[in-house]
Parts: C-alpha cells; sequence; structure tokens
C-alpha cells in the first residue's frame, strides 16, 4: 500500500514531488528546509535546523509518526563549518541517535543552510 502524506504545517513541496510517502510501514519523507527563516531573511543555522526539525515532526505526524520511528536521516549543510552548530539543535531532536549522513552541499533550494530528509518505520 503506497499513499502520499500531506500537511499544511509543514512548508508546501517546491517542485513536482510530495513531502513524503508512506509504503506499507515504511516513510519516507522528502528533505524539509526552513522556509518561515528564509522568507524573513534569518541566516542564524541554529534556527533554521530548529525549524527544519518542526517541519520534520509535521510531516511524521501527518502519517501518524513521531521522531522516535526515524530509523535513517539524511542531513545536507550550505557549509559544514555549520556542523557543530547544527549537531547541538539536531540532538536535542534525535536523542535516540538514528543511522544517519551529513553532507555539505554546494548549494541547497532557495539558499537553505540546512535540510534534512529522514526515513521512519511505523511499528
Amino acid at each position: 500500500m503506497k499513499k502520499i502524506i500531506f500537511t499544511e504545517d509543514a512548508p508546501f513541496p517546491v517542485g513536482p514531488y510530495s513531502q513524503a510517502i508512506l509504503v506499507d510501514n515504511t516513510l519516507y519523507a522528502s528533505g524539509q528546509i526552513a522556509m518561515k527563516c528564509l522568507a524573513a531573511g534569518d541566516t542564524d543555522v541554529a534556527k533554521q535546523t530548529d525549524e527544519v526539525c518542526n517541519n520534520v515532526i509535521a510531516v511524521l505526524k501527518a502519517a501518524g509518526l513521531t521522531l522516535e520511528d526515524v530509523v535513517k536521516t539524511t542531513c545536507f549543510l550550505a557549509e559544514m563549518s555549520d556542523f557543530v552548530t547544527f549537531n547541538g539543535v539536531y540532538e536535542q531532536y534525535f536523542a535516540h541517535k538514528p543511522a544517519r549522513s551529513c553532507v555539505a552541499a554546494k548549494e541547497l533550494p532557495k539558499g537553505a543552510l540546512v535540510e534534512v530528509e529522514v526515513i521512519a518505520i511505523k511499528s
């Protein structure tokens, strides 16, 4: 069973993709960026990370999941020099330590500093 997940509590997709797809008991969530921060011109990586994590929570909630259900994250940073700051906020949300990749990307959508995508398993 495949179901498209959408919530108005997270940014609308900026392209031809879904916020997330639930296949059986596995959620594949698209990357989230901090649209509110970006609209306000806020370039604070900690604030962007906080907003991104809250967007992830909203998408998970729409699928009937929580952060505890996340088994893998893929994190993108515009600047690897923001890694320590990003990590400080990230670990407040992902205390259960899912598997993770974190890479620097030359450029993120809309000039974002942080993007996070997740895979979660519904128990």
